[in-house]
């Protein structure tokens, strides 16, 4: 099975436009299609950043995800990379990664991570996926 590290901007366009790429990527993890790695700090962020008020998504909507992420996701006890992020939120996703041995990392901002092939966007992410990897 494919395995993903999504970061958090991914995440939350699914759960904003339910017919757009990152809310395929979701379906496909929800599905039981894609496994989903994370650490601890990783959930902290998805649970502060779809809490925020600007968001409005129900709290039960957001612990029901956790939950599901926590129990069909892959937790993942990440090493340090060597390079330097100009986003230090950033780094936790490439750490975990790179130390589970991720087949993508998926992200809105693949400016901010160092060019590697398996940093993606969500449709790079499609594309690849429907091509069969």
């Amino acid at each position: 099975m494919i395995s993903a590290v999504i970061d958090t901007n991914v995440l939350v366009s699914a759960l904003i436009n339910p017919d757009g790429s990152p809310a395929k990527i979701l379906n496909m993890f929800l599905n039981r299609e894609l496994t989903l790695l994370y650490d601890s700090r990783i959930i902290d962020e998805y649970r502060e950043v779809l809490s925020r008020d600007k968001f409005a998504f129900p709290d039960d909507d957001i612990n029901n995800l956790i939950e599901f992420i926590l129990y069909d996701g892959i937790q993942i006890i990440p090493g340090p990379v060597d390079y330097e992020f100009s986003d230090i939120h950033d780094e936790k996703f490439f750490e975990a990664a790179v130390s589970g041995n991720a087949d993508f990392l998926i992200t809105g901002n693949k400016r901010h991570f160092p060019k590697r092939n398996f940093v993606v966007n969500a449709a790079e992410f499609l594309r690849t996926y429907k091509a069969g990897i």
